[in-house]
């Protein structure tokens, strides 16, 4: 079953070749985590999308509240008897016609529901290893920074780590500095100092990024900066992670000869725990 414009109905595959999202990538996503019913970070999640669908000129329906787009993803969830540990995913695209110029810019959506095995967030402590991805590099632009579907590096990438026996690789801007992983964003602490890269270096905007470079800044004797990363910054560092909302941290063991360790990642999920815990 799926969510097509707020009515739950048959897979159908006719809604999944014949739109633009198929032929030109033309559709902006969220992937959301629900917890016992609930939405998590809701309102970052909702935010983004407005904000990616006014980027790409979408036109935004009416009835497209904050309310409605929470309303919609759980009666699908409830439906699929998924309350307690799932996510979602919501796909808006633009509507049928044109070739690269639309006829229009009206949208439509979807939404599909996964289960999920872990209501909180854990930190998987066994051996994580990544490498560089060279073959293609993000551009730093603003399109970067949203969820789109076209996603062709963050594939190849997937391609490559599989090749060469690796968890996950950190993918470069234009620059060649380390922006993000293939999917999530990436952090790094050396010594008292956590860097993540500044949206403006081509990242996604995450929402749990946000989330952890605020719980980050409530510790004591941790400097917390949006930086530039250089692979050379890579060898100096003491912790290397990755944060996406549906994982919330994975921590990076191993970059090359270099190894790391997993003391703040563990008091960060610790602390991201809490936060939920108490909303």
């Amino acid at each position: 079953m799926i969510n097509f414009n707020g009515t739950i109905v048959s897979h159908d595959t006719s809604l999944l070749t014949q739109n633009r999202a198929f032929l030109y990538g033309d559709a902006v996503f969220e992937t959301v985590k629900i917890v016992n019913s609930k939405i998590l970070f809701l309102e970052d999640h909702y935010f983004r999308l407005m904000s990616s669908m006014r980027i790409v000129r979408m036109e935004i329906p009416m009835n497209f509240t904050m309310e409605y787009f929470e309303e919609q993803i759980l009666n699908l969830a409830k439906a699929k008897n998924l309350e307690n540990s799932a996510r979602a995913r919501i796909t808006v695209y633009r509507n049928d016609g044109g070739y690269y110029l639309p006829h229009n810019n009206t949208v439509s959506f979807l939404i599909n529901v996964e289960a999920l095995e872990n209501v909180l967030y854990s930190i998987d402590k066994g051996e994580y290893k990544v490498d560089l991805y060279t073959d293609f590099y993000v551009t730093k632009q603003l399109l970067s920074s949203i969820k789109t579907t076209n996603k062709l590096i963050n594939i190849t990438a997937s391609i490559f780590a599989k090749e060469n026996d690796l968890d996950n690789c950190l993918i470069l801007n234009d620059n060649k500095n380390v922006i993000e992983a293939i999917q999530g964003n990436v952090f790094m602490l050396i010594g008292n100092k956590l860097i993540a890269p500044p949206v403006s270096e081509g990242c996604l905007n995450g929402v749990m990024r946000k989330q952890i470079l605020g719980l980050a800044r409530t510790l004591e004797n941790l400097e917390v900066v949006e930086e530039v990363i250089s692979p050379f910054d890579l060898q100096k560092a003491d912790e290397l992670f990755i944060t996406n909302v549906i994982k919330g941290i994975q921590p990076i063991t191993k970059y090359r000869k270099k190894d790391f360790a997993l003391n703040l990642s563990s008091i960060l999920v610790q602390k991201l725990n809490e936060s939920i815990s108490s909303n």
